[in-house]
């Protein structure tokens, strides 16, 4: 019903200028939810944000629209407020309005083509396939895919790839760190680096590695300890340290050191997709940074970049003026050893997205990355990209508490939470709920006992059982042997005239706009606070009023009201990726 209104307003104001009121005018027309049902349903400021062009005052330009605004059935009466606002009171039968097209479009209801099939690849989660996900991760899990649902149902064609970082240094600690566990099973006495991985599954990592190859990976420790530096409990360097020994264990391992680098990958690789594909969390590609940076993309990225001037040599490496384009300051490259820096195959790949052919690109990526946004539009800008195809979705941190108090967790230690350790305490619709029920810039303080809490206090368990609820009317019904006729409750919709009601025949028409405005400001939370709404309004009027009346025309008009609701709940718990539930 919003863009509704706001339809009708452009056709006023095409009007005015047609009639020669005032010259052609491009401009945004907002409507917004009145906060104050004494003040209408709908409010718009279109008169006080064209006054000035119009040359009218705010308030002599309001009733100028309001004259000229085509005939609606929806729209009882408008009115001119304040300092030139235009409420818009709907009629009875804009709310009735919404049952017989919730009731014929089903699961497409809430849907549109507003993205007319534009091309967005969404980049989510990544995490570095180094261990197990964990709590932090699950975040960007579910964000990125319920953003990915809301993208799809507003009519874009959304891609959702996982971007693979098994290229970098921290996939051979990861190796190392398996490798010297597997030495301790082949019986040598091991001194485990400070600064390598330390949770349970690098050992069962390296069981597994033990089962099938027995002692094939199997060195002398001596060989290995030999003059490396000290690590840091002992007064050395912990990167330093680290860094030895892959160059040592590299040396030793010879091309065998690569097998144990994809026993290691594959393994970690497989839990990470299994643990997503059991919280719901599809990709269309996983794309191998390790692959792609063994082509020759990156260096024809480099030449281009070197042919439009916007990269320079000093201290023998190659750095790219992004301070040109707004970054604070220059970033390198390829170092002076020749090796090229992470950031040069990031370039790389965000640019081979757009040669995809995908008009937008969303990266959705943990807070920690905002230093990242501006060298990277920056790289796009100089390479003839409108930067701002290229969005930004920065996460802030997960904090876990139990009984009241936080959950300590650090991931090199290997004290963590698992994202599987999560769903399997608090179950998978929970977890997703809570995750995307903040705005991303804010904190999650994620209350474990309240998301196992079956009452109204948690809000997944009180929107799955407000569906609950009407699948209940509908068995009473059976067992009562009822029948519900569409067609009658769709024809005596009119007599739904009690207040809450109305209430909930306002809410669903808001359904659409909701979904429109969550997919592209890009906050679920707007969805999950919607259905919260939506299931508060059927609670109250289910505890106030009988559905299974001796009325049948009533009794099959509450019926459709219902279901509507019940249609409406259905399709936002599918884009949250939640359950619904038929009893609780």
């Amino acid at each position: 019903m919003k863009h509704y209104i706001e339809e009708i307003i452009k056709a006023a104001l095409r009007q005015l200028h047609d009639s020669g009121e005032f010259p052609e005018i491009s401009v945004l027309v907002q409507v917004e939810p009145a906060k104050d049902k004494q003040h209408g349903d709908f409010a718009t400021n279109i008169a006080m944000v064209l006054a000035k062009q119009a040359q009218r005052k705010p308030r002599e330009l309001a009733e100028c629209i309001i004259k000229n605004l085509p005939p609606s059935p929806y729209v009882q009466k408008t009115e001119v407020a304040g300092p030139g606002f235009i409420n818009f009171f709907l009629s009875p039968q804009a709310f009735y309005a919404v049952v017989p097209i919730v009731l014929r479009e089903k699961d497409a209801f809430g849907r549109c083509k507003m993205g007319r099939d534009k091309r967005v690849l969404v980049e989510f989660l990544s995490s570095n396939p180094t261990g197990p996900l964990h709590v932090g991760h699950g975040r960007g899990g579910a964000f990125g895919a319920v953003v990915s649902n809301l993208l799809d149902a507003v009519g874009f064609k959304t891609y959702r790839e996982y971007y693979v970082n098994d290229a970098g240094r921290q996939m051979d600690i990861l190796t190392v760190s398996i490798w010297l566990r597997y030495l301790a099973l082949c019986d040598e006495t091991i001194v485990f680096p400070a600064n390598a991985y330390r949770g349970e599954y690098v050992i069962d990592i390296a069981k597994a590695v033990y089962e099938v190859h027995g002692k094939h990976f199997h060195v002398p420790v001596h060989h290995l300890y030999e003059d490396l530096p000290l690590d840091e409990p002992l007064g050395g360097d912990k990167e330093v340290y680290i860094d030895a020994v892959i160059e040592r264990a590299k040396k030793l391992l010879g091309d065998t050191y690569d097998v144990v680098f994809h026993l290691g990958l594959e393994n970690v690789l497989a839990d990470i997709r299994n643990d997503l594909a059991e919280f719901g969390v599809q990709y269309d590609n996983w794309f191998s940074e390790r692959q792609f940076v063994a082509t020759d993309v990156v260096d024809k990225l480099l030449e281009k970049l070197k042919e439009s001037g916007h990269v320079y040599h000093k201290d023998h490496a190659l750095w790219f003026r992004s301070t040109d384009f707004g970054d604070e300051k220059d970033r390198v490259l390829v170092r002076s050893n020749g090796q090229r820096t992470y950031f040069a195959n990031d370039v790389a790949y965000h640019l081979s997205k757009f040669e995809r052919g995908f008009d937008i690109v969303i990266d959705i990526f943990g807070a920690d990355h905002h230093g990242y946004v501006s060298r990277m539009k920056a790289a796009m800008q100089a390479s003839g990209i409108n930067p701002e195809r290229l969005l930004h979705l920065l996460l802030q941190f997960v904090t876990l508490y139990r009984g009241g108090e936080q959950v300590q967790m650090s991931t090199r230690s290997g004290t963590f939470v698992t994202l599987r350790e999560l769903r399997e305490e608090v179950g998978n619709d929970a977890a997703r709920f809570f995750y995307v029920m903040r705005r991303s810039e804010q904190h999650i303080d994620f209350d474990l006992d309240l998301a196992k809490a079956q009452s109204n206090e948690n809000p997944v368990y009180y929107v799955q059982y407000a569906y609950a609820r009407i699948c209940s009317i509908f068995r009473q019904m059976t067992e009562r042997e009822m029948h519900f006729d569409e067609v009658n409750g769709l024809a005596n919709l009119h007599q739904l005239t009690q207040g809450h009601e109305r209430q909930l025949l306002s809410t669903i028409t808001r359904y659409p706009d909701v979904v429109i405005n969550a997919a592209l400001h890009y906050e679920p939370h707007q969805l999950t606070n919607y259905l919260r709404e939506l299931a508060a309004d059927f609670h109250a009027y289910y505890n106030s009023h009988q559905f299974l009346v001796e009325d049948i025309s009533l009794r099959d008009a509450r019926l459709a009201l219902v279901v509507a609701t019940r249609q409406t709940l259905l399709n936002g718990f599918t884009l949250l990726g939640i359950s619904a539930p038929e009893s609780m």
